[in-house]
């Protein structure tokens, strides 16, 4: 089984590549989040997204944030 790291960048991937397919920048992510009721900074989430070390809650804020209805586990 993976080590938490493992699964931190997988994680961390998952969300970058939502992203990536929507063609939306950290800044647009920090309006879409306040637009739901999620104030972040973009230095924060960037951070975030780059350690890969964030909750549940805030991967499920950002994928309703960017208008996606399922998520991929694999290709």
């Amino acid at each position: 089984m993976a080590d938490n790291a493992e699964w931190e960048a997988k994680v961390k991937g998952l969300l970058k590549a939502e992203l990536k397919r929507r063609n939306v920048t950290y800044a647009q992510l920090v309006e879409k989040l306040a637009a739901i009721g999620v104030v972040d900074s973009e230095p924060n989430i960037r951070n975030k997204l780059a350690r890969g070390k964030f909750t549940a809650v805030f991967l499920v804020q950002c994928l309703e944030a960017v208008g996606a209805s399922s998520l991929r586990l694999q290709d």
